[in-house]
């Protein structure tokens, strides 16, 4: 399965696959990294603020995932259907204004504001 990228200026952010989504546990500082309850899966800033979470269904993101700044702040909103981006993507820049739309359909770009 191919891993997905989130680009934020300087950074980048990686959806992973169940094959090596969940190997590391902890970061250096002792922090975890991700905590999985039901089907709810929760990432984690090292700072231990929530870096991203939703839901994690049969080894997939799948439904409604909301991103984070390391901050806290909002900074995605979107949706995965058998692991990968479908339907509406909302970002939003740091004065928490929107700063574009896109709409995926299987993974792929389908249209962007």
């Amino acid at each position: 399965m191919k891993n997905d990228y989130f680009r934020d200026k300087n950074k980048t952010y990686q959806t992973y696959n169940k094959e090596n989504m969940l190997n590391k546990k902890f970061y250096t500082n002792g922090q975890k990294i991700h905590e999985l309850i039901g089907d709810r899966l929760t990432y984690y800033f090292k700072n231990g603020k929530i870096k991203a979470e939703g839901p994690f269904i049969s080894g997939l993101m799948e439904g409604e995932w909301i991103f984070y700044r390391e901050s806290g702040q909002l900074w995605v909103v979107g949706n995965f259907r058998n692991g990968k981006k479908n339907g509406s993507w909302i970002r939003y820049d740091k004065n928490d204004k929107l700063e574009y739309q896109e709409n995926f359909r299987d993974g792929k770009l389908i249209k962007k504001r």
